[in-house]
């Protein structure tokens, strides 16, 4: 997985890097207080009967959820998070359901029926039976005192108690939208192309607004937000003039419909759902992450603080749970264990049927090491933070398959498979190798990836886990790995005695590299952590001898040192291999870097190279801060410094997903975002988006990357995307324990 982002075509040459201001960045390393947040997820109905239009949803003060569709009333049926629910035919009363319901809403917070004789409720005892004279009636909107404004798009009447207390007929327009303002006593109508207000108490019909495009307004706060297809714009409710220009910078602009929830405006739009900030920006809703379509109908208040968005094809129920970090966290150890454990591995659910992870099947990959070392660093943190038994029981089942990845294949003592499954299952791919067990298969052509995920987990496990034979195994498979890639002259050796592709330190071919290509970079700064990792725990000298050769006679401290700016495209004059490696900005190096930064800095030979490689972790943070990485902000705290961007890391972990399926997910078509010029880092626009507003990424991917398209055939596990950096955010003190009571 390492190098096969390396071989993407060539981009530009050059490296644009965002630019900010040092104190807009800047954030005191202090320990975040782990409050209460608001955790978004969303609960999906769909729609099964594509005859069925859909056309409005509502839900009274009881939590009842009703929808008004082309076949009548329909409510939904069971529905949980992860596993959608269905919407079905209302029968629950049935004397309502039998009648010819043309429009419902809510008024006072009870549900409202408008047929062709009446605007009529169940609530009140039922004593709201108001009856009008238009049989074709499919609008309406509820005033001051039972009173409704209904319409078949032509007519209207003012309805009271079964009295027409006014009516017109309009000549030049067709009613589309009946609104009510409460603070100016007002119903407004949208037309086709016009707005219009109408005052009950002067029974006065006045023309406010004419223009094309009109798709949906809502009273707010003294003003009229008027939606268009090409964006929105604003109207004060007592002059009836247009306040400013059409705003057209938010995620989408072509709007179907729009409504105040607790305080916050909601757009609805043909491409998902907009939340309109505090600060003028927008939270950005869309993707079957949320909703079963993206095409939006009708967005209203929920039961228990959710948002109801119907779709074309059903309906997505977003609920806002309080929620502190910690709270997250065990959500996703139960997910982890739950359905993300092979054989001790950290593994991915693939072959998955439209976001059913009962459709799918744990994988193997060529990664199962590394993801595994890093769910099992994050377990080690749990365990020397809680003291949790079961973090400790979860740390011995995965060392155990860390273990085996040893013990399993023939080639000789210390190399690593990459995976291992029982046989049968990947014969058609060439890595697999047969066991001497006719029961097991393994995988060889070991890279890099897995030996600096191997060390990294191990030497925590061996520095903060007191059980002894827990700790003795970290530090025996720490011990043969580091024996074999010294003994092997730095490098791992394959089943058929030759290196493999990735598993090369030797500088022969490190130094091969011109200075300016990463893998020098990251080789060197690897190796040196790892050995200096098995001498902090073995004391064998020939790992402390092996590393200061390298970094003395081979350069190994000047490679790591060398800044990150200097990092790009290999000279035309270079070997092929070199300029393949530099083709981009490999995400994985970064990934790979911060494991290693564990081992080498933690367990560095003194104080004057601890100095040095601080002043190295903090120079390849500075150039990822633009990617506001949960992790590579989280972790460079180990060095001590103060300003880790400690804010962006909770935003990180705040704003990351509890939908874990890699859904379909597009931002590229945004109309918010601004762009900038093809480059060396692959760096798309100016501002990071939220997790939740992107496709899912592991951390060794790159975040600015605006689109996925997996179609929900997996789901990920949280134990090496989230889990990781929270528990270490715990460990280093950057992260409270939960606050109690608030």
């Amino acid at each position: 997985m390492k190098k096969t982002l390396r071989q993407v075509t060539l981009m530009v040459l050059g490296l644009t890097l965002i630019t900010v201001s040092s104190n807009v960045w800047a954030q005191v390393a202090s320990t975040h207080s782990d409050k209460s947040f608001i955790q978004n997820y969303s609960i999906k109905y769909a729609l099964t009967d594509n005859s069925i239009r859909l056309q409005n949803i509502v839900s009274d003060r009881n939590g009842y959820i009703q929808m008004l569709s082309s076949k009548g009333l329909m409510r939904l049926r069971d529905g949980q998070f992860l596993f959608p629910g269905t919407i079905v035919t209302d029968k629950q009363d049935r004397p309502t359901s039998d009648k010819k319901i043309a429009a419902i809403a809510t008024y006072n917070d009870q549900l409202v029926y408008l047929d062709d004789k009446a605007v009529l409720s169940n609530g009140w005892a039922g004593k709201l039976y108001s009856r009008h004279t238009m049989p074709g009636a499919h609008l309406f909107a509820g005033g001051n005192d039972f009173t409704f404004l209904i319409s078949d798009g032509k007519r209207l009447n003012l309805l009271h108690d079964s009295h027409i207390l006014w009516e017109q007929t309009l000549a030049n327009d067709e009613i589309r939208e009946i609104r009510f303002d409460h603070a100016n006593n007002l119903f407004w109508l949208r037309g086709t192309n016009s707005l219009s207000s109408f005052s009950p108490d002067r029974k006065e019909l006045v023309k406010v607004f004419e223009g094309s495009n009109l798709t949906c307004f809502a009273p707010v706060e003294g003003k009229i937000i008027v939606g268009t297809s090409d964006g929105y714009f604003e109207i004060d409710a007592k002059t009836k003039k247009q306040l400013g220009a059409i705003n057209k910078k938010m995620p989408w602009t072509d709007l179907t419909m729009m409504n105040q929830i607790g305080g916050q405006l909601w757009f609805g739009s043909t491409n998902g759902v907009m939340r309109l900030r505090e600060d003028g920006k927008f939270d950005y809703f869309n993707s079957k992450r949320w909703f079963p379509s993206d095409s939006i109908l009708q967005i209203t208040a929920g039961p228990e603080n959710s948002i109801l968005v119907l779709t074309t094809k059903g309906v997505g129920k977003i609920c806002m749970q309080p929620m502190t970090l910690y709270e997250k966290a065990m959500f996703f150890e139960k997910q982890t264990r739950d359905r993300h454990i092979r054989l001790g591995f950290n593994a991915t659910i693939s072959g998955m049927t439209d976001g059913d992870i009962t459709t799918g099947t744990l994988e193997n990959s060529d990664n199962d090491g590394l993801w595994t070392s890093m769910y099992l660093a994050g377990e080690t943190f749990r365990y020397a933070v809680t003291k949790s038994e079961e973090a400790l029981q979860n740390i011995r089942e995965s060392l155990d398959a860390i273990e085996r990845l040893y013990t399993i294949n023939p080639v000789h003592s210390g190399f690593p498979s990459r995976s291992f499954d029982r046989a049968g299952y990947n014969k058609t791919s060439e890595p697999w190798r047969a066991t001497e067990d006719p029961e097991w298969d393994w995988k060889s052509t070991t890279s890099s990836d897995e030996a600096i995920g191997h060390i990294f987990a191990c030497g925590a496990i061996a520095e903060l886990v007191p059980e002894k034979a827990t700790k003795n195994k970290a530090i025996m498979i720490i011990d043969t790995l580091m024996a074999n890639i010294v003994r092997n002259d730095l490098y791992m050796i394959d089943w058929n005695g030759k290196p493999t592709q990735w598993g090369k330190w030797n500088p022969d071919y490190v130094n091969a590299r011109p200075s300016i290509v990463g893998d020098r970079k990251i080789n060197s700064s690897n190796i040196i952590a790892m050995l200096q990792t098995a001498w902090y725990f073995t004391k064998k000298t020939k790992y402390k001898d092996a590393a200061f050769l390298l970094m003395k006679k081979h350069g190994y401290l000047e490679n790591l040192m060398r800044p990150m700016k200097e990092i790009g495209m290999a000279p035309k004059s270079a070997d092929n291999l070199s300029q393949r490696l530099s083709s981009e900005w490999n995400h994985s190096d970064d990934e790979m870097y911060y494991c290693g930064y564990w081992g080498l800095y933690r367990y560095a030979f003194n104080d004057t190279l601890k100095a040095k490689y601080k002043e190295a972790i903090i120079d390849h943070w500075e150039i990822e801060r633009p990617e506001k990485e949960g992790l590579w902000n989280i972790m460079t705290a180990l060095t001590g410094t103060k300003n880790i961007d400690l804010k962006e890391a909770i935003w990180y972990l705040q704003r990351y997903p509890l939908d874990l399926i890699n859904w379909t997910v597009v931002s590229s078509h945004r109309k918010d975002i601004e762009r900038i010029a093809p480059n060396f880092r692959g760096q798309t626009i100016t501002e990071m988006l939220p997790p939740d507003e992107l496709p899912l990424f592991r951390h060794n991917e790159n975040r600015f990357n605006l689109e996925g398209h997996d179609n929900g055939s997996s789901e990920q596990s949280a134990g090496d995307i989230w889990l990781l950096p929270y528990w270490i955010g715990r460990y280093l003190n950057v992260i409270s324990a939960p606050v109690k009571g608030n």
